[in-house]
């Protein structure tokens, strides 16, 4: 633990590299194209359990091994944004699992440390293109520490001096499950006649500390066919 909260507090920042291709908007929802960059990935995969409850299981893990709880004992640094995979259902609603994806920092990417956690696994990923909205506003709620998505809980160790890339805004506020469900929808609506995503999965993405009460930003990615 006390390696996990000095990796986020004193570690270097990066930002997952990606380049928006393409900006588009169907009456007042706007959205942009990226493609974002592969590489290897620590990964945790939960299942069986709804997605609030399964991050509460998977994101300490793979904090705890960039934070030091591998091979080499070393705090890698970190990258924004964490996402995570979820899988609809036909009805939209999201199934019971899911998959946390940290992309390892670029001076440890030739070479990750092996994960002392049998449970959290290294994996090569291909660079994916991806739909995001742009142009909903930031929100501001209180909302007591208990009470949050336990994705932003776990980034309660995320210093405030993280920022995010300034190529879009997303939707702010502490953002649960029924919010990233709600905001797939509206960018599969505006997509409609002018993208083909996948259906059957697509990603969650959060950049902020709890501790920040507004300009908040979160991101749902879907993934083109």
């Amino acid at each position: 633990m006390l390696g996990m909260i000095k990796n986020s507090l004193f570690g270097s920042v990066e930002t997952w590299p990606w380049q928006v291709l393409s900006k588009g908007g169907k009456e007042e929802v706007s959205y942009e194209e990226r493609t974002c960059e592969g590489g290897q990935f620590a990964t945790v995969e939960v299942t069986d359990k709804p997605v609030d409850e399964g991050l509460r299981e998977a994101m300490p893990k793979v904090m705890k091994y960039v934070g030091g709880t591998n091979d080499k004992g070393i705090g890698m640094g970190m990258t924004v944004p964490i996402s995570f995979a979820v899988f609809p259902s036909d009805d939209g609603s999201l199934q019971k699992k899911l998959k946390v994806w940290f992309r390892i920092p670029n001076q440890f990417q030739s070479n990750p440390p092996v994960p002392t956690d049998d449970s959290v696994k290294i994996e090569e990923r291909e660079s994916i293109t991806v739909y995001s909205l742009t142009n909903l506003s930031y929100s501001w709620k209180s909302v007591p520490f208990d009470h949050l998505h336990p994705f932003l809980q776990l980034s309660a160790y995320i210093p405030c001096r993280w920022q995010p890339p300034s190529s879009s805004l997303q939707f702010g506020g502490y953002a649960k499950e029924a919010d990233y469900v709600a905001h797939a929808a509206q960018l599969r609506t505006a997509l409609e006649g002018t993208a083909t995503c996948r259906s059957d999965i697509y990603f969650c993405t959060g950049y902020d500390p709890p501790m920040k009460p507004y300009g908040r930003r979160n991101e749902v990615w879907l993934v083109k066919a």
